[in-house]
This record gives C-alpha cells, structure tokens and sequence, in this order.
C-alpha cells in the first residue's frame, strides 16, 4: 500500500470507515511487527477523522501501558480499575462516553477531551491483550457508526496479535 490514505471528501462517518477499513487491511497483511502495524493504525485514524487522541494501551503484568499513538502525550500507565480504559479493560466491552466530565474515575490526562471510546482487542485465549483509545475535543463526538468502524479495525488488529 503507498503512503498515503485515500479519504473521500465527507463528514458521514460511515463512508469514511468503508473506505478506511480496506486500506487499514491492506497496510497491514504483509507486515509482521505489532508495534509498526499500530502506529500506522493510529496515523491511519487520526488522519481519517481528525480525532484529537488515537492510541493504543496494552496490557503489561497489572497495568495498561501506553503503546503508538497520535496526539498530545498522554497518560503512561493506567490501572485496570481507572479511568475509561481500565473500565472498557474490565468489562471487556466498547464503552463510549458522551462527556468524560461524566465519567466516575475518568482520568483526565488532557482537559481538552471531552468524549471518549474505548473498545477492548482480544487475544486466542480471549483475554483482552489492548485496548483502543479515540478521544474527541467535541461533547458527545462518538456513536453507534464509530463502535461498528472501529470494531472491525478491531478485528484486523486481533489477526495481528
């Protein structure tokens, strides 16, 4: 795949990742590294949407550890009981939060985000293995088209680990 995306020229979100979940597929089928195939994933998502934070944590021993990214820095370690994350880590389930200001626990590793979604990897024991992080600077940015596009990057990022 060259270097560069091909995003179509609209604000519907769902075209948007209809165009990007191939190109995020192909970029990533001949490349064997995690950690090069999450930071083009990243790049690929923060280009896409514009979203203010895209990363990765993953699980090290007791803690979610901060992996590739793109943003402003961000929290480095966050415990399985804090935040957004470590809940998404709990339940093992997609949790979008309209206003993180709203959130019990939430960790503010930045006051200019606002909503959050966070969506779990597993791994081929079904444990999680990471967890996804899309942070927006708009109230209430993230939806049910999100949780399905992101989703299936999901899944492709599960047939990496």
């Amino acid at each position: 795949m060259a270097e560069r995306l091909l995003v179509p020229q609209t604000s519907n979100r769902k075209e948007i990742y209809d165009s990007l979940i191939p190109q995020i597929q192909a970029l990533t089928e001949h490349e064997s590294d995690l950690t090069a195939n999450l930071a083009n994933i990243s790049a690929a998502l923060k280009e896409a949407f514009n979203f203010f934070w895209v990363g990765f944590y993953l699980k090290k021993e007791s803690q979610l550890v901060l992996g590739p990214f793109q943003g402003p820095i961000a929290c480095t370690r966050i415990n399985f009981n804090r935040g957004v994350c470590g809940y998404c880590y709990t339940t093992k389930q997609v949790v979008i939060v309209p206003d993180v200001e709203a959130f019990p626990g939430h960790i503010a590793c930045s006051s200019a985000s606002k909503s959050e979604i966070v969506l779990p990897a597993f791994d081929k024991n079904g444990e999680v293995f990471l967890v996804l992080d899309v942070d927006s600077d708009i109230l209430d940015d993230f939806s049910e088209i999100d949780s399905i596009g992101l989703s299936e990057i999901m899944r492709i990022v599960e047939g990496l680990i």
